[in-house]
């Protein structure tokens, strides 16, 4: 299968070493690259990428905004979305996410991060810059923990164990090899626990440890 992958970004030399890149892969191609938000919004509903790259700051409409109405709550038939930029600031990282996206990069995160953000959102899958993971997750540890929403049909010990290691920023094969499971293991659990708590991939899975308080001691 090749995923078809979209691009906006304002600046011109960013959209084509993008390209360059993602063309380069033999499972991947670039339909569209776009300067600003409105056209990503017009050229993302009429094509339907398989990903979405969006930066933050675009003239018209920006990534944020556009990443909600494409991915965002309620959205029927999101699209994924990965938000490639130049700023980490934690607000921004936690509102892409919120709005729906699938991955947050930073520009200087290199080709092989930036293949396999575009083909962890074509899994369901999310990946977040190694360098702001930990420091975003934490930003999420909420003191009141009876407002986060527990799951009606309770994690089991083992789920708590892997959704521990989701949060501290782990892969799957990490948590195989921490927890002394096989991969399949690590993402049948994976699988129970986004069913469990109604979210779509591994961040918001981590948001939630952290905004109940199951990673308080970390």
């Amino acid at each position: 299968m090749t995923i078809r992958v979209l691009i906006a970004d304002d600046q011109e030399m960013v959209r084509a070493g993008f390209s360059m890149i993602l063309n380069a892969q033999p499972d991947i191609e670039v339909i569209a690259d776009v300067p600003n938000g409105a056209d990503a919004l017009r050229y993302a509903r009429e094509l339907r990428p398989d990903v979405c790259l969006l930066d933050i700051r675009m003239p018209e409409i920006d990534g944020l905004e556009v990443t909600r109405r494409l991915a965002g709550p309620g959205v029927v038939d999101p699209l994924k979305v990965v938000i490639v930029t130049t700023f980490d600031l934690d607000e921004y990282v936690a509102s892409a996410l919120a709005g729906g996206a699938s991955g947050f990069l930073l520009k200087d995160a290199g080709p092989a991060l930036l293949v396999e953000a575009i083909k962890a959102a074509v899994r369901g899958d999310a990946l977040v810059s190694p360098q702001i993971t930990v420091r975003l997750l934490k930003h999420f540890n909420a003191p009141a923990k009876s407002t986060v929403r527990q799951p009606a049909d309770a994690l089991t010990d083992r789920e708590v164990d892997v959704v521990r290691e989701v949060a501290r920023g782990c892969t799957n094969t990490e948590i195989g090899t921490e927890l002394f499971m096989s991969l399949s293991t690590v993402k049948t659990h994976l699988a129970a626990v986004q069913q469990k708590l109604g979210v779509r991939n591994r961040v918001e899975i981590a948001a939630w440890a952290w905004r109940s308080g199951m990673m308080a001691d970390d």
